[in-house]
């Protein structure tokens, strides 16, 4: 009995191509979900707090690192200038304004910049802290 060479080659489905483009696409929404993810301020290693709460409203952040330099939205500011950048970034408006300082950083430096925004009407002001 001849069997004609058509059927003796089984059919096969070849899926390394396919795994390819799967992880071609895992790779794309890896790097795409890194780049949307928004840091705000500096990385500072923040004091713990049992009672840290998150919050939700758009908000403006002063970060102070270990050196004591002051970051307006990751820009370097001075201490005096701080009342005047956000006056001007949130015109009249109500605002939160979160202070991200490093426990490192000496407790004058975290007041000097607390003084500056509370003379500013409508601005509220958050401290950063991590759960333990």
């Amino acid at each position: 009995m001849n069997i004609p060479d058509d059927l003796e080659d089984s059919p096969q489905i070849n899926i390394v191509p396919m795994i390819d483009v799967i992880f071609a696409i895992l790779t794309f929404f890896i790097m795409a979900s890194l780049f949307l993810s928004r840091s705000e301020g500096l990385p500072v290693n923040l004091p713990q707090a049992q009672t840290a709460q998150s919050q939700q409203q758009s908000k403006l952040t002063v970060t102070i690192d270990e050196q004591g330099n002051v970051f307006l939205d990751r820009q370097p500011i001075q201490v005096e200038d701080v009342a005047a950048q956000v006056k001007t970034i949130i015109g009249d408006q109500e605002h939160l304004v979160v202070i991200n300082a490093d426990e490192k950083v000496e407790h004058g430096r975290v007041v000097a910049v607390m003084d500056q925004l509370r003379s500013l009407e409508g601005v509220k002001l958050g401290i950063s802290a991590q759960r333990p």
